[in-house]
C-alpha cells in the first residue's frame, strides 16, 4: 500500500517504528509501575488481616512504603523516556514533511496556501507528541494493566467483579457514541488552524500593500474570523473530551459505591472478610488509572489521526524526485543551446492556454532577448526551461537533449535564474549571495560584488556582508535587491543565464554598468533576457518577439524594426529611445493568473 493512501493508524506506526525500542522500554517501565500498583491492595489486605489477628504490621508497612517509592521512581523514569521519544517522533515527522514540501512542484504550490502548509508542519506534527505516548503506548500499557487489574479483582471476589464490570460496560457504551464526535471536531479545529495561518500569512506577506490600502481593519477581521472558527471547533472538541473523561470518572465512582453496598452486605453475611472488601475497593480506585489511560488513548488517537490525515494530504501533493546535491558547472564547461518546438502550455485544465505552439532556437553562447506585451508568455518560457512546469504538448531541448531527460538537479545546477521580482531571503547579505553556491571563495564573492556594483552597499552596511537584510530584503531598495539576485546567479557560474526584467529597478548608471556585464557574460555563456528597455534589447544577438502565446518573429533589432509591426510599435512606444520611460517594475508574469 502506498504511504499516501495508508490509514492513519498505519502512518502513526510508521512514524513510531524508528523509535520502537525506546517506546518498548517506556511501555515496560509503565507495566512495572502498574505491577507495583497492583501489589499494593494485596499488601493492604495482609496489613488489615494482621491487625485483626493482633500480629506485627511492620513488614507490610515497609513493603507498602517500598512499593510506593518504587512506583514513583519507575513512573518518573518511564514518563521521561516516553516524552523524549515522543519529541523524537515529532522531529522525524517535521523533517520528513519539510523535506517533501521543499520538493513540491510549483504547480502544487500555486494551488496551496503557504500558511496552511506551515500549520501542517508546526501544529499538526505537534499533535503526534501526545498520540505517540497516549495512543500507542497508553493503549498498550493501559489495556494490559486494565486486564491485569480485572483478573486480580476476579481472583479477590468474582461477584464484586461482575458488579464492577456491569457499570464499566455501561460507561463504555456511552463513550462509544462520544468518540466519533471528538474525531470530527478535532479535524475541523485543525483545518481552522490551517485557514488562520493562511489568512495571517496573506496579510503579513503583503503588509505594506495592506497598510497603503487602509485595509488593516478588514484584514484583521478576516484573521479574527478564522481564529474564532478555530476556537469554536476546539471548544467543541474540548466539550466532548470533557464529557468522555468525566464519564470514565463517574463510572469509577458509581462502581465504588455499588461495590461498597454489595460488598458491605457480603461482609455482613460472612461471604468475604473486611480485608477482602478493602482490597477490592483499592482495586476499584486503582482501576481508574488504566481506564483513563485507555480513554485518553482513544481520544488522542482521534486527535492524532486528524493531524495525520492533514499531513497525509500534504504528502499527496505532486512533488519532484528527491536527488542529492550535484556540483555546479566548472569553468571549462560549454554553454547550453536551447530549442522550443511547437510548445503548448496551460497552468491547469481550467485556465486558458498560455503558449500556442511556441517555436524558436537559441544557439550556445550569446544573448537572446524576449520582448512582447505583458501576458505574451515570456516569463513562462523561463519557467518551462527550469521545469517548474511541464509543457502540455511539444518538445523542449536543452543542449540537444529533451528537457525531461535531464536529471532535474543537474539541469538547474547549470542554470542561473534571476526572477522578475528578484526575491531576497531573510538572513544576511552573505547568506543571500551564497544561496546558489555555498562553497564560493572570498575572491569570487569580492569579484561578483564589484561586477554588480554592490561595493558601495557593502561598505555602507553596518556589518558589511554580515548585515541582516530583513524579511524578503525589506532593508534593501528594489535596485539593490536586483543586483543581489544577479550576483547570486553569477556566483553559480551558469552555463545558461536567464534574466527576467533583472534591471527594471536600477538607475541609469547601474543599469548601464550591469548591461555591459551581461554583454560580457554572453561572450562565454548563453544568456536569455526578458526586457522592456531598448538599450538592453539592442545588445542582443537575436530577439524573439512574442504576442498572445506565440512567436511572431525572430531577428536582430535592425531586421525586426522593418519586418514586424508589433516590434516596431514597441520600439517607438514602450522602449522609446535609450531608456524606458517607465522605470517601475513590470507587471509580474510568473503567477498563473498572469498567464505568461
Amino acid at each position: 500500500m502506498d504511504t499516501a493512501d495508508a490509514p492513519p493508524w498505519r502512518l502513526l506506526l510508521e512514524y513510531a517504528t524508528p523509535h520502537r525500542w525506546a517506546l518498548l522500554g517506556g511501555a515496560l517501565l509503565g507495566l512495572v509501575t502498574g505491577a507495583t500498583g497492583l501489589a499494593l491492595p494485596l499488601v493492604a489486605k495482609t496489613l488489615i488481616e494482621n491487625l485483626g489477628r493482633d500480629e506485627s504490621i511492620a513488614g507490610p508497612l515497609v513493603l507498602m512504603s517500598s512499593l510506593v517509592l518504587l512506583n514513583a521512581v519507575i513512573g518518573a523514569l518511564g514518563g521521561y523516556l516516553l516524552r523524549r521519544t515522543a519529541e523524537s517522533v515529532v522531529l522525524g515527522a517535521r523533517r520528513r514533511l519539510t523535506s517533501y514540501l521543499l520538493r513540491l512542484r510549483i504547480s502544487a504550490m500555486d494551488r496551496s496556501e503557504p500558511g496552511d502548509l506551515m500549520a501542517r508542519v508546526t501544529s499538526d506534527t505537534t499533535l503526534l507528541r501526545e498520540v505517540t505516548t497516549d495512543a500507542l503506548v497508553g493503549l498498550g500499557t493501559g489495556g494490559l494493566t486494565l486486564v491485569a487489574t480485572l483478573v486480580m479483582m476476579g481472583w479477590t471476589d468474582p461477584v464484586l467483579l461482575g458488579v464492577t464490570f456491569g457499570v464499566i460496560a455501561l460507561a463504555g457504551a456511552v463513550l462509544g457514541t462520544i468518540v466519533p464526535r471528538i474525531n470530527k471536531a478535532t479535524k475541523r479545529a485543525q483545518e481552522s488552524v490551517g485557514l488562520m495561518g493562511a489568512a495571517l500569512e496573506r496579510v503579513l506577506g503583503s503588509l505594506r500593500t495592506v497598510k497603503a490600502s487602509g485595509a488593516e481593519l478588514r484584514e484583521e477581521e478576516a484573521v479574527h474570523r478564522a481564529a474564532e472558527d478555530s476556537w469554536r471547533q476546539s471548544v467543541r472538541a474540548a466539550k466532548w473530551e470533557a464529557i468522555a473523561g468525566n464519564t470514565a470518572g463517574l463510572a469509577i465512582q458509581v462502581a465504588f459505591l455499588t461495590v461498597l453496598a454489595v460488598g458491605g452486605a457480603r461482609v455482613a453475611t460472612g461471604a468475604i472478610s473486611v480485608g477482602t472488601l478493602v482490597a477490592f475497593l483499592l482495586y476499584v480506585f486503582y482501576l481508574m488509572n488504566p481506564i483513563q489511560q485507555v480513554v485518553s488513548a482513544v481520544m488522542q488517537y482521534q486527535t492524532g489521526s486528524a493531524a495525520v490525515v492533514r499531513i497525509q494530504e500534504a504528502q499527496r501533493l505532486p512533488g519532484e524526485p528527491a536527488t542529492g546535491p550535484v556540483p555546479l558547472p566548472g569553468p571549462d564547461e560549454p554553454p547550453l543551446s536551447l530549442a522550443f518546438d511547437r510548445v503548448h502550455f496551460r497552468y491547469d485544465d481550467e485556465a486558458p492556454p498560455v503558449h500556442h505552439g511556441v517555436t524558436f532556437e537559441v544557439p550556445a553562447r550569446g544573448m537572446t532577448a524576449f520582448v512582447g506585451p505583458s501576458g505574451a508568455g515570456k516569463t513562462t518560457v523561463f519557467s518551462l526551461i527550469e521545469r517548474f512546469y511541464d509543457p502540455t504538448a511539444g518538445r523542449i531541448e536543452v543542449d540537444g537533449r529533451p528537457v525531461g531527460d535531464w536529471e532535474l538537479s543537474r539541469l538547474r545546477a547549470a542554470i542561473g535564474y534571476v526572477e522578475q521580482d528578484a526575491p531576497v531571503l531573510s538572513g544576511t547579505l552573505r547568506d543571500n549571495l551564497l544561496l546558489g553556491n555555498p562553497s564560493a571563495s572570498e575572491d569570487d564573492i569580492r569579484q561578483v560584488i564589484r561586477t554588480t556594483r554592490l561595493s558601495a552597499l557593502v561598505e555602507r552596511l553596518p556589518d558589511g556582508l554580515g548585515t541582516l537584510v530583513g524579511h524578503r530584503g525589506t532593508k534593501l531598495s528594489g535596485g539593490e535587491r536586483q543586483r543581489v539576485a544577479i550576483a547570486r546567479a553569477l556566483l553559480r557560474r551558469p552555463r545558461l543565464l536567464m534574466l527576467d526584467e533583472a534591471t527594471s529597478q536600477l538607475d541609469a548608471v547601474n543599469e548601464a554598468a550591469l548591461r555591459d556585464t551581461v554583454a560580457e557574460v554572453a561572450r562565454t555563456t548563453t544568456v536569455l533576457v526578458v526586457a522592456h528597455r531598448l538599450s538592453t534589447v539592442t545588445l542582443a544577438d537575436r530577439i524573439v518577439v512574442m504576442d498572445a502565446g506565440r512567436v511572431r518573429a525572430v531577428g536582430t533589432h535592425q531586421e525586426l524594426v522593418g519586418a514586424d509591426a508589433l516590434y516596431a510599435e514597441l520600439a517607438t512606444t514602450q522602449f522609446l529611445t535609450g531608456e524606458s520611460a517607465d522605470d517601475s517594475p513590470p507587471e509580474e508574469e510568473s503567477a498563473p493568473t498572469a498567464l505568461g
